[in-house]
């Protein structure tokens, strides 16, 4: 998943994005509201993590910006405000999820799960595609009962395709889901990783609509 992280602390977005990193999302990281906004109407995101108490526009006029344009990102409100008036106005202006700093790591890598397997209709925790099953707290993968060694940025990608399955997933989608601005993959990465995906899935598994993208077949 790619995720926007906007958190003017310096330390804590440091280490709330070396975290998420870590637990295999490509993390975006702005440290004011006016820069939350720019990037949200610029660039593609799966989930938004959002600090209330924010330098230029405060986080809760960036939230009510984002559902007035009508954006049904996934919004999880991280804040030192615990009081509960502070609760009621963020999740009315359109969050998903509150939570209170000090927040674990754990626990906000699980609630970024919970509400990606709501955006995607999923009530399951582990994604089913077929004979393929996919554990995203885990993150690991297994095929006809057989565990599957993938890399980081292959598990983004099977995460990606798998819960787009039976669906063209466009090349941008895709590289939006593996990289953050602070990475420059090389021209043909996507292919590698859809190359490595193939020998461990089987080719046919794998469609490519050239020009257009991707998709994994559901069978």
């Amino acid at each position: 998943m790619r995720l926007l992280l906007v958190e003017d602390d310096p330390h804590l977005g440091d280490a709330l994005a070396a975290g998420l990193r870590q637990a295999g999302h490509a993390v975006d990281w702005v440290k004011d509201g006016v820069a939350a906004d720019l990037a949200l109407t610029a660039e593609p995101f799966d989930l938004l993590i959002l600090d209330l108490g924010l330098p230029r526009r405060a986080g809760l006029a960036v939230l009510r910006t984002l559902r007035a344009r009508g954006q049904s990102l996934p919004v999880i409100i991280l804040t030192a405000r615990d009081a509960v008036e502070d609760k009621v106005a963020g999740l009315d202006a359109g969050a998903d999820d509150y939570l209170i700093k000090p927040v674990d790591l754990a626990e906000l890598a699980a609630r970024v799960r919970a509400l990606a397997r709501r955006a995607a209709g999923l009530a399951q925790p582990r994604l089913k595609v077929g004979h393929l099953v996919i554990d995203p707290a885990a993150r690991c993968a297994a095929l006809n009962g057989a565990p599957l060694a993938l890399s980081a940025k292959e598990f983004a990608l099977l995460m990606t395709l798998a819960e787009n399955a039976g669906r063209v997933v466009p090349r941008a989608r895709l590289e939006a889901a593996l990289y953050g601005w602070d990475e420059t993959p090389e021209s043909n990465a996507l292919e590698v990783h859809i190359h490595h995906l193939r020998r461990k899935l089987g080719p046919e598994r794998i469609q490519t609509l050239r020009g257009i993208g991707y998709r994994l077949v559901p069978a």
